[in-house]
């Protein structure tokens, strides 16, 4: 048999070693298609509403506290175990911030709504809350050799009931101007009206 030369390598055949080298997950590639196929079939149903500037900004807003949850659930699940409280968590905390600065910090200090230090307060609330938590839940999973699963399912009927108990079927409004601004607001405005402004508004 004759030898011959090898077949030129395809456009994928060069390209791959190039992202191995950089350590890219070509998995990666095949996600995007499947989102980019996923938006252009929601945008020809929607009749060209979905791939809009103010669609995908309230898109990112909206799922901007479910990716930082996901990104925290990575090392949870990594360690072989789960959390099932997260979402129970996020409403809770999320409440428990409502109420310390539409009544608890009022009330304690004497003061009304919109006060500079409010907002700092309130982020300050949420964060020491969910680290004691979730510091709690995850000792007793570590060190009371208890199953991950048992111990986050009685956490989300927990602080899920710590919720209603809260709520008590009320509305809690209107928060802090400030602290409505660290999501965007609902409206996705500054207080002077211009989307993402911060400086004083041109005459």
């Amino acid at each position: 048999m004759g030898g011959g030369s090898a077949p030129a390598p395809g456009v994928l055949g060069r390209v791959t070693p190039i992202f191995r080298s950089a350590e890219v997950d070509t998995r990666l590639f095949g996600l995007i298609a499947a989102l980019a196929i996923i938006w252009i079939g929601f945008n020809i149903t929607s009749g060209g509403d979905f791939l809009t500037p103010r669609n995908l900004w309230n898109l990112s807003v909206q799922s901007a506290s479910i990716g930082i949850m996901a990104t925290g659930m990575v090392l949870v699940i990594v360690s072989r175990n789960i959390d099932l409280s997260v979402g129970s968590m996020l409403g809770f905390i999320g409440y428990t911030m409502a109420m310390a600065q539409i009544t608890w910090i009022p009330q304690t200090l004497g003061v009304g709504l919109n006060e500079p230090y409010t907002w700092i307060i309130t982020v300050l609330v949420g964060l020491v809350l969910g680290a004691i938590i979730g510091g709690l839940q995850g000792f007793v999973t570590a060190y009371g050799a208890v199953p991950s699963f048992i111990v986050t399912l009685g956490g989300l009927l927990v602080w899920r009931g710590l919720i209603f108990s809260y709520a008590q079927g009320q509305t809690l409004a209107p928060l802090d101007t400030t602290f409505r601004m660290l999501g965007g607001g609902p409206t996705g405005r500054s207080a002077n009206g211009r989307a993402g402004s911060s400086g004083p508004s041109a005459a």
